[in-house]
């Protein structure tokens, strides 16, 4: 007779066992459709990139005012208090592009929105003038998606969207993810049951 060590006799006593079922993958959920109805707002790498837009353009303006400062300084025949009101300005000018770069483009932000639904998209904007713009699928004639240095480099979009009519004839949506500028696209396009004007 042999002996059996302790675990290969509470082996062979042991119940056989069953192997689970493979568990059966669930299906990925759906994801949700871009024209959901929902109020969105703009992306908000579209600040960062108003702001580098608007640092540029207040860089260029600041080189180009002092050069005229200097030019004026220079001047031997030009009053001091002339150059004194030059000084003024150019200071002033600087001023108020340094705080539209930085300050404005949040601001902006805030009051710029859009909704996509079945019937088309409503693009809100503006903080002082505000304007609210519809632009029905039945209008639609043709869309495009655009994308400049800059918005590449942040991963941006403009939305393009033509229509029949005079008013509003071109509207341009810019500050979207590039992936939601897209599927904004495809959405207003008219499918093959509907009729574009």
């Amino acid at each position: 007779m042999s002996v059996m060590e302790p675990a290969e006799q509470a082996q062979e006593n042991a119940a056989p066992v069953e192997e689970a079922p493979a568990a059966v993958p669930e299906p990925e959920p759906t994801p949700p459709s871009i024209a959901d109805g929902v109020e969105r707002s703009l992306d908000p790498r579209s600040v960062t990139l108003a702001r580098l837009g608007g640092w540029i353009f207040a860089g260029v303006v600041f080189l180009v005012d002092s050069g005229a400062l200097a030019i004026v300084l220079a001047q031997e025949e030009v009053p001091v208090w002339v150059k004194a009101l030059v000084g003024l300005g150019w200071g002033s000018v600087t001023l108020a592009l340094s705080w539209v770069a930085q300050r404005w483009p949040p601001i902006e932000h805030r009051h710029a929105s859009y909704k996509v639904d079945g019937r088309g998209i409503e693009i809100r904007r503006g903080v002082v003038w505000r304007s609210v713009v519809n632009v029905p699928r039945s209008r639609v004639q043709h869309t495009d998606v655009s994308q400049g240095p800059l918005e590449r480099r942040f991963g941006l979009g403009t939305l393009v969207i033509y229509t029949a009519g005079t008013d509003h004839a071109r509207v341009n949506l810019s500050g979207l993810d590039h992936g939601t500028a897209l599927k904004i696209r495809d959405h207003l396009l008219p499918g093959e049951d509907e009729d574009a004007v």
